[in-house]
């Protein structure tokens, strides 16, 4: 399942932030350990036959369970069913009691079981509107226009509120859907379709899943879809979405099966059912779900032509939910405690996929981003170990840990095995783990197994307990004794004091030393021939300096070849060496910490060395890092070598330009940016980071132009003319809009867009936005902002909450407080309930900052401005006098 990643990727603004690193604990008050109950049977499989009542949002269903018992002497069996409406139970052909408290129902049997006396149990049932579980979508005054569909969404433990089942992952069943619908819907699900039947203006389809699996996995959609198909190797391959999308859908799904021949090779086992289908539904509260054989997607991941330049979000999310067919659905996990497993390979497998189809240098690159993504977290929300069965609802166990940390954890394996070794103990671990549970110590188990390897130590330290080391590394050349010292400190702790030895890693990490042979006229990276010696060395103290006996000073230092460890890094070595790793490097990794560490020097080397990067790197990862890290350069020459990027022919670049440019609050950025916003780009993104880019210099401007008049007029136009794909670049203006925190008419015009009938995507991002926006204006226009939030937060859509969690964690009130404390304790939803609780902490902090500081901070960033401009001028006397 792919949560909030999704979803971010999906809406411009995140909920996360990394603007503290005041981390707290991942439990919660009320956590507890959780474990799976005592089964009373092997459940063998599991019949859904289903009346779907769609104008009414109901159903009714019978659900016969077929159970093994396991031991005798059990009375009662306990089954999960909420807020269903049990009508009647049978074992066999006989009606039985039963209880029932609206959570669980209590089967009362008519004789104790008897270990291999097989019972089925048939359960009659109808449910109401339900609130989780299924999902009846459809259009209403507002949203006239919207599809009518039904989907479900089982994971972790929903399905319990659509069938009565034994609903953890520790029981596998075959299971079988019969499903009765209007004659002009399609209905999709898992397995393989054995029979449809024509009764009266009715359709029944009838599916067959002959592989186990757990609950949280059966799955159903209904809607009036385009059936797009292809094959793998005579396997059914279907796309399902609305009928205007067709070509939407081969451009966003058409990789598919050459994605299941790449995973097929990389498991070590064929794609393991009759079938792949993809449903793209309306409305879905995740990215996509990875149901046996069928799973969802979200429609806003179908890309336009347009689109589909510089958005691999679809694709790689495809790859993630192709991949849990073997890890998740295959070799499925027998607690939620080791979700990793599946969670961390399925987003691993994006990496690996990205390296098939594009290259080691751009899969570096997404292998670096998943990491920030938890470094995030990590920082500004908690740290924990990925493996932990404490907790109130396992849903929480879904984060940025689960997935991105677990990625790094599988790419930690890759590389500590070699890759021989690492595809024979995934190979290994499927095949001896298919159609079975497993927790984290099969997968310790498989690959001893397959390698011979222990590979505890790496698990203990990065598995078992929560962080990552934090490295600080510098370097000094002693050139009578042709010596090189290279000092590692651990720095995990902001009081090196307080770091213990439990907070210590122990790893090896390997130091390359790079020379560059000397070549004729000037040097480029792809022409320099570069050889790297390379040393590993044993890190676990807080502190540890190492002596390099070399025959000539190296050009420069790469720490950690490869860049396989999941770690923080800061570099302190002298400029020369920074360039020298910038220019010749050969990881890209290695030289984006180079330009990280040049831009902490702050001086006109620095700069320029910057702004030749921009032009001349090869790759264009390292070129976006380059122009983040050349803004902080405070020096007006950097706004030269940040312009020269705006005609990058890569649109991720641009967009990173125009990023940067935006923290350059002049009248000269403004009319740099103003084009993109007036003519466009062919990036959605980097037109939509244009419109931002433009208030926020209005907003901050110090100067008579532009002015915030100028720049509302700009975004106005943009609202009224610029629907789109998934509303991006509209978002951009509602976001640019929140910048200009005192302006009422930004204000009015944000409200305008919160209304029911604006596009989700739009309003979504305008909900969001009022918090940002409500730090500025007086009391009137924020109680205007509470009262429309209050309002808000009534509604029960999924993403509606999360938005407005998202405001209000942004503002500076304690009437947030309140309304963040309702809607934790009324939400049905335990993720929106978590953010509730966390979003009501950060704003008790931004209560506690003190006004005065803020100004303090204000009237600072002016001097530094002037400073700027001094030191600009410094640096080119300077320069020129040498």
């Amino acid at each position: 399942m792919l949560d909030f990643r999704a979803i971010d990727s999906l809406m411009l603004y995140s909920y996360f932030d990394s603007d503290t690193n005041d981390s707290k604990s991942f439990e919660l008050p009320g956590a507890r350990p959780h474990y799976n109950p005592d089964r009373p049977g092997q459940v063998e499989h599991i019949f859904l036959d289903l009346v779907l009542d769609i104008p009414a949002q109901s159903f009714q269903g019978t659900c016969t369970i077929t159970l093994n018992p396991i031991r005798s002497g059990i009375n009662t069996l306990t089954l999960d069913a909420v807020d269903l409406e049990i009508n009647q139970v049978k074992i066999g052909k006989h009606e039985v009691d039963f209880d029932h408290d609206g959570q669980q129902l209590y089967v009362h049997l008519n004789q104790p079981t008897e270990v291999n006396q097989t019972l089925k149990i048939a359960i009659d049932y109808t449910v109401d509107h339900p609130q989780r579980g299924l999902y009846f979508i459809g259009p209403n005054s507002d949203y006239p226009d919207k599809p009518i569909q039904v989907w479900t969404q089982g994971e972790d433990e929903d399905s319990r509120f659509w069938f009565p089942c034994f609903d953890y992952p520790g029981q596998l069943a075959t299971s079988e859907i019969k499903v009765r619908v209007p004659q002009d819907f399609l209905a999709i699900a898992n397995g393989e379709l054995i029979a449809t039947k024509t009764k009266g203006d009715q359709q029944i389809y009838h599916w067959l899943q002959k592989q186990v699996h757990p609950s949280y996995l059966i799955a159903l959609a209904v809607g009036k879809f385009a059936e797009i198909k292809e094959e793998y190797n005579q396997i059914p391959v279907v796309y399902y979405v609305e009928k205007n999308r067709q070509e939407d859908a081969l451009r966003s799904m058409g990789k598919t099966p050459a994605m299941i021949e790449f995973l097929s090779q990389t498991f070590g086992y064929d794609y393991p059912y009759p079938k792949y289908a993809q449903v793209c539904v309306d409305d879905f509260i995740f990215g996509g779900m990875e149901n046996t054989s069928t799973t969802l997607l979200t429609d806003r991941c179908l890309l336009d032509e347009r689109a589909t330049l510089d958005n691999r979000n679809t694709e790689s999310l495809v790859v993630h939910e192709l991949a849990h067919q073997w890890f998740g659905d295959l070799v499925v996990i027998a607690h939620w405690s080791h979700a990793w497993i599946k969670e961390g390979m399925a987003t691993y497998s994006e990496v690996l996929w990205t390296e098939h189809e594009y290259g080691a240098d751009e899969a570096a690159y997404y292998r670096l981003n998943e990491a920030r993504s938890y470094f995030s977290e990590d920082s500004s929300r908690y740290s924990r170990p990925i493996v932990t069965h404490v907790y109130r609802e396992a849903i929480e166990l879904y984060d940025r840990h689960l997935y991105e940390k677990g990625a790094c954890v599988y790419h930690m394996i890759r590389a500590e095995l070699g890759d021989e070794l690492f595809a024979k103990a995934i190979h290994t671990f499927v095949q001896d783990n298919a159609h079975k549970t497993v927790e984290t110590v099969d997968l310790l188990r498989a690959i001893e197994k397959a390698t011979g390897r222990n590979l505890l130590f790496l698990f203990d330290q990065y598995v078992y307990r929560g962080g990552h080391p934090k490295y600080k590394v510098s370097y000094s050349w002693d050139n009578d004794s042709k010596i090189a010292k290279v000092t590692i400190k651990q720095t995990q702790a902001k009081d090196s004091d307080k770091l213990s030895e439990a907070n210590l890693f122990n790893l090896k990490i390997p130091i390359g030393f790079g020379y560059t042979k000397k070549s004729k006229g000037k040097s480029k990276k792809k022409s320099t021939p570069v050889e790297l010696k390379t040393v590993t060395v044993q890190v676990s103290d807080r502190e540890q300096s190492f002596y390099f006996p070399l025959e000539e000073k190296p050009n420069f230092i790469s720490f950690d070849v490869g860049n396989n460890l999941l770690k923080t890094v800061t570099l302190d070595y002298p400029v020369a060496e920074l360039k020298a790793q910038l220019q010749f490097d050969p990881d890209p990794i290695s030289r984006i910490y180079a330009a990280q560490a040049l831009a902490k020097k702050g001086n006109l080397a620095s700069a320029k060395a910057l702004g030749e990067a921009m032009v001349s790197e090869p790759f264009w990862g390292v070129r976006v890092e380059v122009a983040k890290q050349l803004v902080k350069v405070k020096l007006d020459q950097s706004f030269d070598g940040l312009v020269a990027g705006l005609k990058d022919e890569n649109p991720r670049v641009r967009r990173a330009v125009v990023n940067a440019l935006a923290e350059i609050h002049t009248a000269a950025s403004y009319q740099a940016i103003k084009p993109l916003v007036e003519n466009g780009d062919p990036s959605y993104y980097v037109e939509a980071s244009a419109i931002q880019a433009i208030a926020k210099i209005a907003a901050g401007n110090t100067e008579d132009e532009p002015t915030e008049a100028e720049a509302i007029a700009l975004l106005e136009m943009v609202l009224q003319e610029r629907a789109g794909w998934n509303e991006v670049v509209r978002s951009g203006a509602i976001l640019g809009l929140s910048q200009m925190k005192t302006s009422e008419m930004a204000l009015n015009l944000i409200l305008k867009y919160t209304a029911n009938g604006v596009p989700q995507a739009l309003r979504l991002n305008a909900i969001s936005s009022l918090g940002r926006i409500s730090t500025g204006q007086n009391n009137i226009n924020l109680e205007r902002i509470m009262q429309r939030i209050q309002e808000l937060a009534k509604e029960d859509f999924f993403l509606t909450q999360i938005s407005v969690v998202m405001a209000l964690s942004q503002m500076e009130t304690p009437k947030a407080i309140a309304v963040l404390n309702d809607l934790a304790e009324q939400t049905m939803d335990g993720r929106v309930r978590r953010r509730a609780e966390e979003a009501v902490q950060k704003v008790q902090k931004n209560l506690g900052s003190d006004k005065a500081i803020k100004q303090l901070r204000e009237e600072l960033d002016k001097i530094k401005k002037e400073n700027q401009e001094l030191r600009s001028r410094l640096e080119n006397l300077e320069a020129k006098t040498k």
